[in-house]
């Protein structure tokens, strides 16, 4: 009987520690995506994007209308050349295609590596007001409740107005 009793204190104790240290971890949420469209470096580095895609775009498509422009202008004085005559120019234009796919290749990976440039700062300007806000309210966990994160239900405290105040906007 003593060690039923013992043994029934002990899980009451343990039950109320956890009960009090569960009741220490506070948790808050916020929609870093938000946060990170409504600042203002976000806005610049987006146009800044948009006007690096624009400029590849239309260097490209004017590489892609002249291939067509040349190809049409072959198709048309083919049969007045000669078989070798038209087995270069299709070479000449297949290598002109390649050329293109290669622009096109290389224009992506200076976008991304563009990106990921510029949205970097921008990133860790918000974790790091993030951190900030989360430290001043005593925060232990900060759960991102962007679309898709993961979060089912986000009723918690939600710093994304303490967070933007923090940035000055």
């Amino acid at each position: 009987m003593k060690h039923l009793k013992k043994i029934v204190v002990a899980v009451v104790l343990f039950v109320a520690t956890s009960s009090f240290v569960n009741a220490q971890n506070k948790v808050a949420h916020i929609d870093v995506s938000e946060l990170m469209s409504a600042m203002p470096e976000m806005k610049a580095a987006e146009a800044e994007l948009k006007k690096l895609q624009e400029t590849y775009g239309a260097d490209i498509q004017s590489s892609v209308t002249e291939m067509q422009n040349k190809y049409k202008q072959y198709q048309n004085e083919a049969a007045t050349k000669s078989d070798e005559e038209n087995q270069k120019r299709m070479a000449e234009l297949e290598g002109f295609d390649r050329t293109i796919k290669e622009a096109q290749q290389k224009a992506q990976q200076e976008l991304q590596n563009k990106q990921v440039a510029l949205l970097g700062p921008i990133s860790d300007k918000a974790k790091l007001a993030i951190e900030k806000v989360a430290a001043a309210q005593g925060m232990n966990y900060v759960l991102d409740s962007s679309q898709g994160s993961g979060v089912i239900v986000a009723k918690g405290t939600d710093l994304l107005p303490l967070v933007k105040k923090e940035l000055g906007f």
